[in-house]
């Protein structure tokens, strides 16, 4: 019924940015907060930065000064734009986010609100010269 699809990771080189984008689709009703997670080679995911539905934003300390994360409301959409990357953000990059949708119910012509939260597939991004 949702789905969450990342896209634009990649290779880059120290130094050099990238941006990586989150559309969320199905019978979405409203879209809360929406994140980006990441987890390096060998390590636990771990939050990379989340934004709210009014726009407020927080960071990892990590991050702060070179990430950005912004979103399209009336796309559903996320981003991360990724400036001064460096070889330790190298990671796969998912995308979640909480939200309410529509689902039927089963046996009735039907449909109830449910909220949940949901995971991308992941997309690697690699910081290497």
């Amino acid at each position: 019924q949702v789905q969450l699809v990342e896209s634009g990771g990649g290779l880059v080189q120290p130094g050099g940015s990238l941006r990586v984008s989150c559309a969320a689709s199905g019978s979405i009703f409203r879209v809360n907060t929406m994140g980006w997670y990441r987890q390096p080679p060998g390590k636990q995911r771990e939050l990379v930065a989340n934004i709210t539905n009014s726009g407020s934003a927080d960071y990892a300390d990590s991050v702060k000064g070179r990430f950005t994360i912004s979103r399209d409301n009336a796309e559903n959409t996320v981003y991360l734009q990724m400036n001064s990357l460096k070889p330790e953000d190298t990671a796969v990059y998912y995308c979640n986010a909480d939200l309410s949708f529509w689902q039927r119910v089963q046996g009735q012509d039907m449909m109830a609100l449910k909220d949940g939260n949901y995971w991308g597939q992941g997309t690697q991004v690699t910081v290497s010269s």
